[in-house]
């Protein structure tokens, strides 16, 4: 399984979001998009993430941030999700895994202490340039559903 690193290039995607409207890493050229994989939506661990980054939205944009979440869900289960929680950002659907895998978010992972298959939940932050190419900024892997966004908004200074 592939890992990216800070200097990698982003694999290029373009998804349907959860109105099944395409959008593409290329949409953001010139900005710094936050693109975090989540393994499910509508589950306890999934919710708490989306909600926290939905609460630090605008002071991630203030900062110069975007925020993209990607799952393997459909999008129409995305859209549920989006009202159930009142998320404002885009969740993508990625139903053929083809981006979690470009990104290394998917593979083995323990789950409840028993090596699985699945999507490993990972946040990038992508620095898109002016011609839509992405270069990978941070990447971490098998990052925690609770307390995330707020380490990650230490991280950055947000």
């Amino acid at each position: 399984m592939t890992r990216l690193q800070p200097g990698d290039a982003a694999p290029a995607f373009t998804l349907p979001d959860a109105d099944s409207h395409p959008v593409s890493l290329a949409d953001y050229a010139g900005e710094r998009v936050i693109v975090y994989f989540f393994p499910a939506a509508m589950t306890p661990g999934c919710s708490l993430e989306a909600v926290d980054f939905d609460a630090a939205v605008g002071d991630l944009s203030a900062a110069g941030y975007r925020v993209v979440g990607i799952s393997p869900d459909s999008p129409d289960k995305l859209a549920k999700f989006r009202a159930r929680d009142d998320l404002h950002f885009p969740l993508l659907a990625d139903t053929d895994r083809e981006v979690l895998d470009a990104y290394g978010a998917f593979g083995q992972k323990m789950l409840y202490g028993k090596a699985v298959e699945g999507v490993i939940r990972s946040t990038f932050i992508v620095d898109v340039d002016e011609a839509g190419a992405g270069t990978v900024a941070v990447a971490q892997y098998n990052v925690r559903a609770t307390g995330h966004v707020a380490k990650l908004r230490r991280e950055l200074g947000v």
